[in-house]
């Protein structure tokens, strides 16, 4: 059975590590997703002299390496229009979810995995104020591994669902 682990990073470039290194360990790319303001996505890669990301919210599309790390995990990285959160951006198969519960918000996309409505808000709301959220899901024998990565790279916040 397929369990989620969420964790709260401050900044795009620790998400990063953090979903490195569940390559490295192990975890398929489509086992990890990344939500964040679309502002807080750009703001952690102004002046590295990276690709910033450029989006056309209007039809849901993005490209370039907003959120993505050395391994390329999240180079297609989907834009979304939430109302009252503003312009995201998500990649993994969160980002499915997150578009067809768009009236919703985030909260209501992390209730389709199985997230009770209090902490699917509260991770909502780590979005709002700026913070990246990152969601593991994958089987119940990988997912303690999965905390203790995020924990590693920084994540706060860590619940297992």
């Amino acid at each position: 059975m397929a369990r989620t682990v969420l964790g709260v990073f401050d900044s795009v470039e620790a998400a990063e590590r953090a979903a490195d290194e569940l390559q490295r360990r192990g975890f398929d790319r489509n086992e990890i997703s990344i939500v964040a303001k679309e502002s807080s996505a750009r703001s952690g890669r102004e002046g590295r002299g990276e690709t910033t990301m450029r989006s056309d919210i209007s039809g849901g599309v993005a490209t370039g390496s907003a959120i993505g790390g050395a391994a390329g995990l999240l180079a297609g990285v989907g834009a979304l229009a939430i109302p009252g959160i503003g312009p995201l951006v998500a990649a993994g198969p969160i980002a499915a979810a997150l578009s067809g519960a768009v009236t919703g918000g985030i909260a209501g996309g992390l209730i389709d995995w199985g997230i009770p409505e209090e902490s699917g808000r509260r991770y909502e709301q780590r979005v709002k104020e700026g913070k990246i959220v990152t969601a593991v899901r994958s089987d119940d024998d990988k997912v303690e591994d999965a905390a203790d990565i995020l924990r590693q790279n920084g994540a706060y916040d860590v619940e297992t669902h």
